[in-house]
């Protein structure tokens, strides 16, 4: 029998994901969790074999759970599940240590397969995913680059990013500058839009 802990905010999501898993005679899903944060003190509890990860969670998002769970409990191997099919989460993810990366809109029995491949140790990636992500490269944003871009994001202004960062405003504005000459883009918000359908942040 193959342990399952399923990781995803939205409650009617992961509730028919686990039903649809428990159907199978070989899978088992031992723990639900609505937060990132929750992933690796549960995992730890349950001992599971697989888990089942979303990227966008409060608390921690799945990649920096996935990266977590790789270092504190091993033995777990971890399956990014999500809506955002995008080239760089993929990247993110892998490098994160993730097994395998599916779209939630994958036929169940397809994500049942990919549960059990990645038990066994297998990579399994969506193939036009992997295309998207060899074809785009990886970011070319720094980190402080996305650093500043992700304190930008609620409209923040130069000063308070600077203050967030502890970086002079100077310094804040040579970054943003350069995320926006990198993405191809005329302002922040634009940059910040193309960085995260990227999946670059």
């Amino acid at each position: 029998m193959i342990r399952i802990l399923m990781a995803d905010d939205q409650h009617l999501v992961r509730g028919a994901l686990a039903a649809l898993l428990n159907l199978e005679p070989d899978l088992e899903v031992v723990a639900e969790v609505a937060r990132g944060d929750e992933v690796v003190p549960i995992a730890r509890e349950v001992a599971p074999d697989v888990a089942l990860l979303d990227v966008e969670m409060p608390g921690l998002d799945g990649l920096a759970a996935a990266a977590t769970l790789r270092s504190e409990v091993p033995d777990c191997k971890v399956l990014i599940v999500t809506t955002f099919g995008r080239a760089g989460y993929l990247r993110r993810a892998m490098e994160a240590g993730a097994l395998g990366f599916v779209v939630k809109d994958a036929p169940a029995e397809q994500l049942a397969d990919a549960v059990r491949r990645v038990a066994r140790g297998e990579r399994v990636v969506d193939p036009s995913l992997a295309a998207a992500t060899l074809a785009g490269g990886s970011s070319p944003l720094t980190a402080r680059e996305r650093d500043a871009l992700v304190a930008a994001r609620d409209g923040a202004t130069i000063a308070d990013i600077a203050k967030l960062l502890f970086l002079s405003e100077g310094t804040v504005r040579n970054y943003l500058s350069s995320a926006i000459s990198k993405t191809g883009t005329r302002n922040r918000v634009e940059a910040l839009r193309v960085a995260e359908d990227n999946g670059w942040l």
